[in-house]
């Protein structure tokens, strides 16, 4: 009985006409966001006023209770019209389900995310740092107790090379080593509020793509009480949670891009019969096999969702941080971000010149624009390398 019930109860919140009216407000400033690369407020506000950003809490906090495969749905939708929404949208629910699939008995952190349903607090994530080469799994900086402290105060000051839309978050999660003696390895996350820390950003953000998610490096300093560290170490978190979560709902960032500029170059398609009544234009061959590469595509993604949902819970996500999992979670990011590109670039050329002109409805620029930042999102040669590595020792079907 319990499915149903959240599955209904999600699909009416996804269906609602705020949240409706949340798609089209990303899509009416999606091409002005791209342009002027700024963060987009409208879609974010609307997402606010539909309950969105607790939608990933659990019921016993306030929120929707949403799970992997409804935020999936709704992190395409929204890509669908406006990329850096998406991706905005989909970094906050990996934020909330690292607390939440993580937080134990933490009474900080079971009041956070009340907090976060009540006041739709935006949340983004400081994991990557400079010095560490783009790896996830190790910090430089660390936790230092304040001495001397009463309230079991902490500090940390770390250099993020990017913080996706950190100027407009209300909270931060940020990587740390557990102490200033631990290995790079040893990490915890660290919650803290834009409003009582430092945050200094370290350059612009002016790119090729994804330009609203606004992304530019920090410096961030930040002192608060102890029990604003994640009883869970962060290997876990990572190999349970952060790493899945991203990867799916990521795919899902990529698969909605594709999807838009596939229905921009079948419409193109559909177009050109009226120039020539009663045949069959060229592109519609291309047409066609894009269409078989967006069936594949679609399917590696769908099939990544519901592995990780038929997954055991409790004590049994053992099962996450099995080599076999990591290899195949990392083959998702692999193939899905060039999937992405791959098909943006055949939409493209299928509408040609309309396609590459920036006022035309078949215009597929914004759409290979963003799509092209998705294999650098964790580089995939790094994921190969460590693909590379773990195929030494694991042998594909165990």
């Amino acid at each position: 009985m319990n499915v149903p019930q959240r599955a209904i109860a999600v699909q009416e919140i996804t269906a609602s006409e705020a949240f409706q009216q949340a798609l089209a407000i990303a899509a009416e400033h999606a091409d002005e966001v791209d342009r002027r690369g700024r963060f987009p407020s409208e879609a974010v506000d609307a997402l606010r006023s539909a309950g969105a950003l607790g939608w990933g809490v659990p019921h016993e906090y306030g929120g929707a209770g949403a799970e992997i495969d409804d935020l999936s749905d709704a992190t395409f939708e929204l890509s669908r019209r406006c990329a850096a929404t998406g991706m905005i949208f989909a970094m906050h629910q990996i934020q909330i389900a690292s607390i939440a699939r993580h937080l134990g008995d933490a009474m900080w952190f079971r009041n956070y995310l009340r907090r976060v349903v009540r006041e739709q607090r935006l949340i983004a994530s400081a994991t990557s740092e400079v010095g560490v080469g783009g790896d996830l799994r190790k910090s430089i900086a660390a936790i230092e107790p304040v001495p001397d402290s009463p309230d079991s105060l902490i500090h940390f000051e770390k250099k993020a090379s990017t913080i996706s839309y950190g100027a407009h978050a209300d909270d931060l999660l940020t990587t740390l080593r557990c102490s200033p003696v631990a290995d790079p390895g040893d990490q915890v996350l660290v919650l803290t509020h834009f409003a009582d820390m430092e945050a200094k950003p370290t350059g612009e953000w002016d790119t090729l793509g994804m330009r609203g998610t606004c992304s530019p490096g920090f410096v961030v300093r930040a002192t608060c009480p102890a029990d604003q560290v994640l009883p869970v170490p962060f290997a876990a978190i990572a190999a349970e949670t952060m790493v899945p979560f991203s990867h799916i709902l990521w795919a899902h960032v990529w698969l909605g891009i594709a999807t838009d500029a596939f229905s921009r170059a079948q419409n193109f398609v559909r177009g050109q019969p009226r120039q020539n009544p009663g045949t069959t234009p060229p592109s519609a061959l291309r047409l066609s096999e894009l269409s078989v590469r967006m069936a594949e595509f679609r399917a590696l993604v769908h099939a990544a969702m519901k592995e990780y949902m038929s997954l055991p819970e409790g004590a049994a996500r053992s099962a996450l941080s099995t080599i076999g999992y990591a290899v195949r979670i990392n083959n998702l990011k692999i193939a899905a971000s060039e999937a992405a590109v791959e098909a943006c670039q055949a939409a493209l050329r299928i509408c040609g010149f309309l396609g590459y002109g920036n006022c035309s409805p078949y215009s597929v620029g914004r759409q290979l624009r963003d799509a092209h930042s998705a294999p650098l999102m964790i580089a995939n040669d790094r994921l190969h390398a460590t693909n590379a590595a773990l195929l030494l020792v694991y042998r594909e079907g165990k």
